[in-house]
């Protein structure tokens, strides 16, 4: 997530979701939320994606991409995708999984912002998970926005600031299931849907698509819902 102008750049996430580099790709590790959710999430993106631009791959800008688990499964989707991250960590623990596998997927570690000064666009860009650790959301969105490619679409997954996620995501999660460190998320960092498309207005953008991301306690795994009240997924475009 962040730097040239760091505005989205918070030291102390960098620093907590680097220490978990090791164990990102252990499915029943301190990942395991994301590792649930993803096919969920890659399943969502890509159906998106292929209603605008077709059976063909496009370049994909994944913005803290941390180990890769959104953006390797992008790639494998034959999406060419940049990971891009402050965590080096979490990079060098990316480009390890996805060593010999072929796929058109690079990692860097820089910043949403530092890309800017290259003039860099992309038909697609993803930020999942992203927006709840980051200093300033609007100036983030408002970033990721100039980063798009025209006819480009922006894809953001986060909480929703409720009791019942404050609840589920926050104490359940980290301190009553275990299924994240302790500390994870700040509560106050989450954001609502309707601060989502403030933002995305205010950059330029209107939210166009979203669903919510909840446990599948029938089947496993994640599915898609109507109800935004904890996790979410959201599509933007210009």
């Amino acid at each position: 997530m962040a730097d040239a102008q760091a505005s989205s750049v918070l030291t102390a996430e960098v620093a907590r979701f680097d220490a978990l580099a090791g164990q990102w790709w252990d499915p029943a590790g301190p990942m395991r939320p994301l590792h649930d959710m993803n096919p969920l999430r890659i399943g969502w993106i890509c159906a998106r994606l292929r209603d605008r631009f077709g059976e063909h791959g496009v370049r994909v800008l994944d913005v803290g991409c941390g180990a890769g688990l959104a953006a390797e499964a992008l790639a494998k989707r034959g999406h060419t995708v940049l990971g891009i991250d402050a965590a080096g960590g979490a990079l060098a623990a990316a480009r390890a999984h996805a060593e010999g596998q072929g796929l058109p997927l690079a990692y860097r570690e820089t910043t949403a912002e530092a890309l800017l000064a290259e003039d860099a666009r992309f038909a697609a860009i993803t930020a999942l998970e992203v927006i709840e650790h980051v200093a300033d959301p609007a100036a983030f969105l408002a970033t990721l926005a100039r980063l798009l490619a025209p006819n480009g679409l922006l894809f953001v997954s986060t909480i929703n600031r409720t009791p019942r996620a404050f609840l589920t995501a926050k104490l359940g999660a980290e301190y009553v299931l275990r299924l994240l460190p302790a500390g994870t998320h700040d509560y106050r960092r989450f954001v609502t849907p309707a601060e989502l498309g403030r933002h995305l207005r205010a950059a330029g953008l209107r939210l166009s698509d979203i669903a919510g991301m909840a446990p599948d306690k029938l089947h496993g795994g994640w599915r898609a819902s109507r109800d935004v009240g904890v996790n979410y997924i959201a599509m933007a475009e210009g």
